[in-house]
């Protein structure tokens, strides 16, 4: 009789904990989606800047590589904090595929690793403000959606700035 009622009470306090859950941030597959791609994006462009510190054969790759380190290093705190807040868990490191660029990128030096890196940088910021876009738009966490209307205009200034470098070098070439 007991146990029946222990079970009765458990259950009880699960059904009513389910909505308590839902409001303390519980974030939609969405949103945990971008919240992911966001965190592994800024390990992978934090590790790439600073290599482009090392390896750019001029100042404004080597500058534009600490920019890009320092606001993405930032960001990924922010994305923890975020993540803390909805009950998610951001990734601790960086994925398989941007491993194989990061070697890529690791194995040019100079301005062969000007190149790829601006390459690299610029397909890698139209996606980050294609999905960050997106999550703004439509994301189902308020806060997500926040943060994502919030660093936009630092990704878009990224995208600006690598684009600016391109053609810096198009012109020089």
């Amino acid at each position: 009789m007991f146990t029946k009622a222990v079970l009765a009470t458990l259950g009880v306090a699960a059904i009513c904990a389910v909505p308590l859950c839902a409001q303390s941030g519980a974030v939609s597959k969405r949103d945990a989606d971008f919240l992911k791609m966001a965190a592994e994006a800024d390990m992978t462009t934090t590790h790439i800047g600073k290599m482009a510190e090392d390896q750019g054969a001029t100042d404004g790759i080597k500058d534009f590589g600490k920019k890009l380190a320092q606001d993405h290093t930032s960001d990924y705190q922010q994305l923890g904090e975020l993540a803390a807040k909805t009950g998610e868990n951001v990734p601790k490191g960086i994925d398989k595929t941007d491993d194989r660029e990061i070697t890529m990128l690791s194995k040019s030096k100079g301005k062969a690793f000007d190149r790829a890196f601006l390459a690299h940088e610029t397909a890698a910021h139209e996606r980050l403000v294609k999905a960050f876009k997106e999550e703004a738009e439509h994301g189902d966490n308020a806060d997500l959606k926040a943060y994502a209307n919030k660093a936009l205009p630092v990704i878009e200034g990224h995208l600006h700035d690598v684009q600016d470098l391109q053609k810096a070098k198009t012109h020089k070439a």
